[in-house]
């Protein structure tokens, strides 16, 4: 379990290009909402930290963790933004659902970076307990949001420098 020895809102601040110029979508699941809002708010703090403009900040709601991909890809179709961030939680249950849910959207959220041009980050926490998910959406493991951000900031940055 890699997160339990890196904090996900630890990094070198220095080592982020500026977002000032960079357009973001957000698409986030209302499923688990106490956990994705706490990773939405993550997420649009650290991208304003650096400089992104809340009119280049467009946030979207899905249902689930599932439609995240739909919205990504609907976000990507029909705006001009630069790199969207999916965001869900899905805690393990008593049923296969979990790894039906899990494994469709990150399938769904690979296909669309392997075959589009904007990358599309992966938020989506998948735990086996809620506490586990609460650790990671702001309590002693940081907050995933924060790592998204940096990480749609990093990879508009790789994109562009290939553009050039």
């Amino acid at each position: 379990m890699a997160t339990a020895y890196h904090n996900l809102s630890d990094y070198d601040f220095n080592s982020v290009p500026s977002a000032e110029n960079m357009k973001f979508g957000i698409v986030v699941s209302e499923w688990n909402y106490n956990i994705t809002g706490a990773l939405l708010k993550g997420a649009v703090d650290t991208l304003k930290k650096h400089g992104a403009k809340d009119e280049n900040i467009m946030i979207k709601t899905v249902p689930g963790s599932f439609e995240l991909t739909f919205g990504a890809n609907q976000i990507i179709e029909y705006s001009e933004v630069d790199a969207v961030i999916a965001i869900g939680c899905v805690v393990r249950g008593d049923t296969p659902h979990f790894d039906y849910v899990c494994m469709g959207a990150t399938q769904g959220i690979t296909q669309l970076n392997a075959s589009g041009d904007v990358p599309v980050i992966y938020g989506l926490i998948t735990t086996n307990t809620m506490e586990q998910a609460e650790d990671r959406a702001g309590g002693k493991l940081g907050n995933k949001g924060d790592e998204c951000a940096i990480t749609a900031i990093k990879m508009i940055d790789f994109a562009w420098s290939l553009q050039k």
